[in-house]
Order: C-alpha cells, then structure tokens, then sequence
C-alpha cells in the first residue's frame, strides 16, 4: 500500500453535521446507504463528504466509509423517530387524509432529530485500519 493510501496517516476527519444527519435519515427512509466518505490520498487533516451507495466499492477505491451513526451520538441515534412509532401512535384511520397527517407528523420528527443530530457529533471516532483501530478526531464545519 503506498503511504498515501494508507488511512492509519488519518490524525482528524472535518465534517459537516448536516451531512452527518442527512446521510442517517436517508438510509433510514430510502434504498441504498449513505455515508461520510474521505477518499486517498490520505493525510493528517482528511475531509469526509457525503456519499450515497447500493454497491459497496471501497475495495475498488481505498475510500474509508464513515457510518453517520458513528459520529452522531448514540442517545440521539437510539431516539430516530421510525414510522413506525409514528402508525403505532396514530387513531386507526387508513383515510387519504389520515395517511397524509401521519407522514406530516412523522417528517416534522425527524426534521426535530435532524436538528438535535446536528448538535451531537462525537469528538471521537475510531477508524478500522489494516493495522487495527485508530482513533480519529472529529471536527466540526460549515
């Protein structure tokens, strides 16, 4: 592997919270997964955008694969509003209207999640290298 391509050179992995948030919704409410991406040539300071998937082609391109649930606090994770909870907790009504006021209700939830996701990134995550985890810093832009 040439030192370029090697991720143990990673020190720190700037992000966008937004990208963080809208890359967990999407793989929560769509196909395919979304994922913070930071591709070679590797350095200290690395820069991870969102990426969108069906097919995993890391090993293609040596990208490191970030999962927005790693740099989003597990508590706010662990309280993503699902549809759900959403159906569960509506009055039984299979209506137009009725379905058309539980998709409202579930978008506005996680427009709420989204912004309390935004607020949680972690300072840490750990990276898995072939040489074994590394640790990371986590910094936060935009």
């Amino acid at each position: 592997m040439a030192e370029n391509d090697d991720p143990t050179a990673i020190r720190s992995v700037a992000l966008s919270p937004e990208d963080a948030a809208d890359a967990y919704v999407y793989s929560r409410e769509n196909p395919g997964d979304a994922v913070l991406r930071v591709t070679p040539p590797f350095h200290g300071r690395m820069r991870a955008r969102i990426h969108v998937y069906r097919v995993d082609d890391t090993e293609l391109t040596g990208a490191v694969h970030l999962s927005p649930g790693d740099v989003i606090a597990d508590e706010v994770v662990a309280a993503y509003p699902g549809l759900e909870t959403e159906l569960a907790d509506s009055v039984e009504d299979d209506t137009p209207d009725g379905a058309d006021e539980i998709r409202k209700r579930h978008a506005e939830a996680v427009a709420e999640w989204q912004d309390r996701a935004r607020e949680s990134i972690v300072d840490v995550i750990t990276l898995e290298t072939d040489d074994g985890p590394r640790e990371v810093d986590v910094k936060r832009i935009g």
